[in-house]
């Protein structure tokens, strides 16, 4: 399966995929850390990619979205946007909606 395909698989299987730096528990930029807090904020169950654990993913994702850092958050495989965006659609509440939709 190459790397195109993976990305596909993921996000096919999951209803809420955070591509982020590092983990929930641990992220590894401030960015990505924003972007759990708002999630765990609204009560998301989603699943993590550490762009960090697959260089190969880390570059094929931002061809694939067109999105050029991280982390990036995907809602039944259509990407939102990264941490500025979730921050945003939090504090408008717009993000508890998208999430609500999404299980």
């Amino acid at each position: 399966m190459d790397v195109i395909e993976r990305i596909k698989s993921q996000l096919s299987s999951h209803p809420i995929v955070l591509y982020m730096k590092g983990t929930p528990d641990f992220p590894q930029c401030g960015f990505s850390a924003a972007a759990v807090r708002a999630l765990n904020a609204v009560g998301a169950e989603f699943v993590h990619v550490n762009v960090f654990e697959d260089p190969e993913l880390r570059e094929a994702l931002k061809q694939y979205s067109n999105w050029p850092t991280y982390p990036q958050l995907y809602v039944n495989g259509e990407l939102i946007g990264g941490s500025d965006i979730i921050l945003e659609m939090y504090k408008s509440g717009e993000l508890q909606k998208l999430i609500a939709d999404a299980k």
